[in-house]
């Protein structure tokens, strides 16, 4: 219900501050809570323009209206949809999916205030918008563009709200289901007069920033949103200085998504630094004689002996301090963060910056099928096939000009051709490295078999497949090749004995083999490995942990050379140093895991599919 009140405040602050905090981007799937939100979205009066992934450059910021150039021979421009959502916002279905080519002049827009110039204008054009980005991304799927999303204030998650949860929200007195979101005429003229008057103090935004910092937020853009939101929600509570509950708002709908780290806990150091009250070493001063009158005692005898009662200490009205502010807002925000959080927070952590393969694999340019690209110049044939629309409208701006060279309707020259491009990408497999030695095999066995099957069953539609490695007494097995089978995957691991040494650097040099393999293959391989790190059998096949720590470490240097994301999964009681170590070294994600669970594991690879954003 709170995520839902949240949601509704959002479209209030959209209608009094259209552009001023960028926008929402809100993670949800089809289904009526979203129609809900989009439908007072609707209701608010404000011009919304939606923005198909499929629209082209031309469309987007303007250019040329090519039918009615080639019906009249004259050129004739038309505005672009963003000069149109001028003063209103702009909507982006599935803006997960929108192309890099999209991203860029929209994000420039967005940022600059006015559109930029294209081929057919020679200036900019002022405009000022903001954006309605929706998300319909899987869990396992790329989200909206980085670019895009940190410049847009407030991140919405809906996917855990259901119908029944906002029902009762949506229940006006009447008993029907009103939506009476938007603000009346004079309530939003009150609200946008207060907005410029609302001010903030330098404790107020210290602590924004302190609390950025401490959730992992790096970008200096997040607490400018984040102010800006917590003024807007001030102004249409008409306050005229920020709250707790506007600092309370900021931190849940635009720190809290964002965080990258769970907050640290103070140092030892720091909190060695900080000054011990002092003891009162003072003796205490001698009892005074009552008087012999006790009961005619003047009244103001007691205040003589205790002052401190008749004026309170200042500190009690003092205003709260930056610490404590950042304290509420961090508060504020770990409580709004969403179920397996924490998992994520910490896989993000150990997150190597250079591992580029992700949730479906690399991406590869194509000329038949595959995802559309904007076309580009060049010549047909081959395999290259001809873009007709994109062509013509490279050939309408000139065709006054060749008009006195030509007898046909249109006339069209091989600078203007045009060719179709697509791009596909390559299906992924998940090499599974698995600890069988000692006597938590067999539960570690059990629980990875589950984990297994939830993940080939989750990535059957995207056409990923998994691949299975065993390693155990002085010896590694390629226990499964790579298989889309869930069959395969669990006879495969019925079969598996466990118990003896732990071989880890066979393990991983099996898993480099295997993952050079399917490179070759065009797929891209994930590494995720279940062990507690603690190598005892060398490459040789031989005791000794020292020179078996130095095995494994040595090849994972080499599979954090090939490039590759890795996920290492801790079985320890307790976080090992060993473990942290081999997930640095190989500059793999680490998430201890003492007794493993099948969906908290499915959950913590598919996060590591996703790359960053």
């Amino acid at each position: 219900m709170a995520r839902w009140n949240d949601a509704l405040t959002t479209l209030q602050l959209l209608q009094l501050d259209p552009h001023g905090f960028g926008g929402v981007c809100l993670r949800a799937p089809h289904g009526p809570v979203r129609e809900r939100w989009l439908q007072a979205l609707a209701g608010l009066g404000l011009g919304l323009i939606k923005v198909p992934g499929s629209v082209d450059s031309e469309r987007l910021l303007g250019g040329i209206d090519l039918a009615h150039t080639l019906q009249t021979g004259q050129l004739h421009l038309q505005a672009g949809l963003l000069q149109q959502a001028d003063q209103g916002l702009v909507c982006l279905p599935m803006a997960e999916r929108l192309s890099p080519a999209l991203l860029a002049p929209l994000v420039q827009a967005l940022e600059q205030g006015q559109v930029p110039p294209t081929r057919h204008s020679a200036a900019p054009t002022p405009t000022r918008f903001g954006v309605v980005a929706l998300d319909e991304s899987l869990p396992d799927e790329l989200g909206v563009g980085v670019a895009l999303a940190e410049r847009l204030g407030v991140w919405l998650d809906l996917h855990e709200l259901s119908p029944t949860d906002i029902h009762a929200a949506l229940q006006d007195d009447s008993g029907t289901d009103g939506l009476q979101i938007r603000l009346s005429p004079g309530a939003l003229t009150r609200a946008r007069e207060h907005l410029p008057q609302v001010q903030a103090t330098d404790e107020q935004m210290q602590a924004l920033c302190a609390a950025a910092l401490g959730l992992g937020i790096g970008s200096l853009r997040v607490p400018s949103l984040a102010l800006r939101v917590a003024c807007n929600h001030a102004a249409l509570n008409g306050r005229s200085t920020l709250d707790a509950d506007d600092l309370g708002f900021a931190a849940r709908c635009v720190l809290a998504p964002r965080a990258t780290q769970w907050p640290a806990e103070p140092s030892e150091e720091e909190a060695a630094a900080e000054p011990a009250p002092q003891e009162d070493t003072t003796p205490p001063p001698d009892k005074p004689e009552p008087p012999e009158n006790a009961d005619q005692a003047p009244e103001n005898q007691a205040e003589k002996d205790n002052p401190q009662d008749a004026d309170p200490p200042p500190e009690q009205n003092a205003e709260p301090s930056a610490e404590d502010l950042q304290e509420m807002m961090v508060a504020a925000a770990l409580a709004s963060l969403p179920p397996h959080m924490l998992d994520a927070l910490m896989t993000r952590q150990g997150a190597a910056s250079h591992n580029t393969s992700g949730r479906s694999g690399q991406t590869r340019a194509g000329s038949q099928r595959g995802r559309p690209l904007p076309p580009r110049p060049g010549r047909p044939g081959g395999q290259a096939r001809l873009h007709v629309l994109a062509t013509l409208r490279a050939a309408a701006p000139k065709q006054r000009l060749r008009q006195a060279h030509s007898t046909g309707r249109v006339a069209i020259r091989a600078e203007d051709f045009h060719i179709q491009r697509y791009q596909q990408r390559a299906s992924s497999c998940l090499i599974l490295a698995l600890d069988a030695s000692g006597s938590a095999a067999l539960q570690r066995l059990a629980e990875a078999k589950g984990a297994v099957e939830l993940l080939l069953q989750q990535s059957y539609a995207r056409r990923d497949s998994v691949c299975i490695v065993a390693f155990r007494g002085a010896q590694a097995q390629l226990l499964l090749p790579m298989t889309r089978s869930l069959v395969r995957a669990k006879r495969a691991m019925t079969g598996l004995p466990g118990g003896g040494g732990t071989p880890l650097a066979l393990a991983l040099k099996m898993a480099h083999e295997q993952a050079a393999q399917l490179q070759r293959q065009g797929v891209t391989p994930i590494l995720v490995v279940l062990s507690d790190g603690r190598a005892n059998v060398t490459l040789q096949g031989l005791g000794g942990r020292a020179q078996a720590q130095t095995d494994a470490q040595s090849w994972g240097q080499q599979w954090r050379a090939s490039g590759h994301r890795a996920l290492w999964i801790d079985t320890s009681m307790q976080p090992d140093s060993q473990a942290q170590q081999l997930a640095a070294t190989m500059g793999a994600s680490y998430l201890p895991m003492p007794q493993v669970q099948s969906q908290r594991m499915a959950h913590a690879i598919e996060r590591v599919r996703s790359p960053l954003v």
